[in-house]
C-alpha cells in the first residue's frame, strides 16, 4: 500500500492556495522544514514568515493579518500552537472569530522519538472546546490536502491535525470531500467502528479481520471533528447499536468524547473507546509507540468484542 505523510497534503495545499488566492500569507515559528511549509516560503517569500520560535508572538500577529484581510496560516508543532499559545487562540482569535487557520503539524504519539514534550496528544480536546473554531483530523496525505483547500471557504478559525510519519494512502484525488460530513468506508450491521486521522486505517484492517470472524463492523472516517456529522454517527448508532470510536490523541475530552456527546442525548447504544488512556508518551520508533499504548487494530478488535458482550 503507498504511503506519504499527511504534512506533505497541507503543504502542497497551501502551494495551491498561494497560486489561487492572493490573501493567502503562511507564518512559521523556526519548524517550516519540518511542517514542510518552506515550499511556501521558497516560492511566496514576500508572504512568508518565519516568527521565530515565539508561537504566542505569532498567533498575535496572525490575528492582526486577519484584521487587514489577509487569511493566514500558521504553522508549527500541534503541541506548541495548541499548549504555548492557547491564550491567543482562544481570547484573540476566537472571541473575536478571526479569519485564522491554523496547521498543528505532528499530531498524535507516532511523533516517535521526539518523546513526550512534542507528542501532541491534547490538542484535539483543547480545539474542540472553544467556540468558533472548526478542527478537522484528516486521515491520509489526500484528504489532508483537500481539507486544506476547503479551509480557506470555512469563515473564522480553523485547527488542522496531521501528521509527521508516512501513513496509507487511503482515499484518491477524486475521492468526494464534503466538510463536516463522515464517510462510511466499510458497511457492518453489528458495530460502527469510527475513527478519525491514523487510526482509519486501524480501523479498516480490525473490519477486515473481524468479519473473518462473521462480525460485520461499519467503518466510519470522520475528519471534521467539529462541527461533527450527528446525522451519520446517529445513524451508526440506530442501525448497527453499538460504537467503537478510535483516536490517537488522549481519550478525555477527544474525539470519542465528541462521539459519545452525540450518541447519549440522540440514541444510546454500548460504546467502547481506543485511545491514549490518560498517560504521557515516551521515546521510541512510531510502530513501537503505537503497540505499546495500543493504538493498532488489535485493540479495536479487543474493544469490539468488548462492546457486543454489553450489546
Amino acid at each position: 500500500m503507498e504511503m506519504k505523510a499527511t504534512r506533505f497534503g497541507y503543504s502542497e495545499a497551501l502551494l495551491k492556495l498561494g497560486e489561487t488566492d492572493p490573501t493567502v500569507v503562511v507564518l512559521d515559528a523556526d519548524l517550516s522544514k519540518s511542517t514542510t511549509t518552506n515550499t511556501f516560503h521558497k516560492k511566496f517569500p514576500d508572504r512568508a514568515y518565519n516568527i521565530g520560535i515565539a508561537e504566542q508572538n505569532m498567533l498575535g500577529t496572525a490575528a492582526g493579518l486577519a484584521i487587514a484581510g489577509k487569511t493566514p496560516y500558521v504553522s508549527t508543532y500541534g503541541v506548541f500552537v495548541s499548549g504555548r499559545a492557547y491564550d491567543q487562540i482562544r481570547t484573540t482569535i476566537c472571541y473575536t472569530n478571526l479569519n485564522v487557520k491554523i496547521g498543528g503539524a505532528h499530531g498524535g504519539i507516532s511523533v516517535g522519538p521526539d518523546g513526550a514534550t512534542h507528542q501532541a496528544l491534547e490538542e484535539i480536546a483543547l480545539m474542540r472546546s472553544l467556540p468558533n473554531m472548526t478542527v478537522i483530523v484528516p486521515c491520509d496525505y489526500h484528504e489532508t490536502y483537500k481539507s486544506t483547500l476547503a479551509s480557506a471557504s470555512i469563515p473564522g478559525p480553523v485547527y488542522i491535525r496531521f501528521g509527521r510519519e508516512a501513513v496509507p494512502i487511503l482515499t484518491t484525488p477524486e475521492t468526494p470531500f464534503e466538510f463536516g460530513k463522515g464517510v462510511v468506508i466499510r458497511d457492518g450491521s453489528d458495530v460502527s467502528i469510527i475513527a478519525c486521522g491514523s487510526m482509519v486505517y486501524e480501523a479498516i484492517v480490525a473490519s477486515e479481520e473481524l468479519e473473518k470472524e462473521g462480525i460485520h463492523a461499519r467503518v466510519i472516517n470522520i475528519h471534521t471533528v467539529k462541527p461533527i456529522d450527528q446525522e451519520l454517527i446517529i445513524k451508526a448508532a440506530q442501525e448497527t447499536g453499538a460504537i467503537v470510536t478510535a483516536e490517537e490523541h488522549q481519550l478525555m475530552a477527544g474525539f470519542g468524547s465528541a462521539v459519545a456527546e452525540v450518541v447519549v442525548q440522540n440514541y444510546s447504544v454500548p460504546m467502547e473507546m481506543v485511545g491514549i488512556e490518560d498517560t504521557f508518551g515516551e521515546s521510541g520508533t512510531p510502530d513501537e509507540l503505537m503497540q505499546a499504548y495500543g493504538l493498532t487494530h488489535k485493540a479495536i478488535i479487543h474493544k469490539t468484542k468488548k462492546v457486543l458482550q454489553r450489546k
